[in-house]
């Protein structure tokens, strides 16, 4: 019944991220992937889920004009909020390691946006999970660093990987909207998009 109501709109993920193409997977969704080089810039001024709202809605807009009746786009964008500033992915090694001695002992926010773009509606929608670190000494970035490489990560770090296990002591909200996917709220809008058409 489930996976009928799904199977009437064509869902296409425009994600190279390998969790959120696994989270799909998982989900037991029909999808298809279509990429597109996004310049991933915006303006100074926008703070927090305005930042991942502008990003998601610009990675969807490069798709404008190629959509079908029934197709369903996603595209998402997610950043790590600390003391106002937005951390994205580390531009280097150093970087990484400077992010997260900043996150150690601190609570942030994980802020991830949706947007669905079909023929004739564009609806985006945000998450917001908190998450707080215990201690992490150098010793234990550089290692995480050397051994799991998370510079195509938000803010230096996986949840998933070892770092979580070893430095989070609470997370408040989604956990997979922390890994890079609200899948819980995705999967309730895919649904009654799909009841409605």
């Amino acid at each position: 019944m489930l996976k009928e109501k799904l199977n009437k709109i064509n869902i296409i993920l425009a994600s190279g991220s390998p969790r959120r193409q696994q989270f799909f997977k998982e989900m037991d969704l029909h999808y298809s992937i279509r990429l597109k080089e996004i310049e991933e810039i915006y303006p100074e001024h926008l703070k927090a889920e305005e930042i991942t709202n502008f990003l998601a809605k610009l990675k969807a807009n490069a798709f404008e004009n190629e959509l079908q009746e029934h197709d369903v786009l996603i595209t998402s964008d997610t950043i790590v909020w600390l003391n106002g500033k937005a951390l994205g992915k580390p531009k280097d090694y150093d970087d990484a390691f400077q992010m997260l001695q900043q996150l150690a002992n601190q609570t942030h926010e994980v802020i991830t946006s949706v947007c669905l773009k079909s023929i004739n509606k564009t609806e985006v929608f945000h998450c917001v999970t908190k998450v707080t670190f215990a201690n992490l000494t150098d010793e234990a970035i550089r290692y995480y660093l050397d051994n799991y490489k998370p510079f195509d990560k938000a803010g230096s770090y996986g949840i998933q990987d070892w770092i979580g296990l070893i430095g989070i002591s609470k997370i408040e909200g989604s956990y997979t909207n922390v890994v890079g996917l609200p899948t819980e709220m995705l999967f309730q809008k895919l649904l009654t998009y799909a009841e409605n058409h």
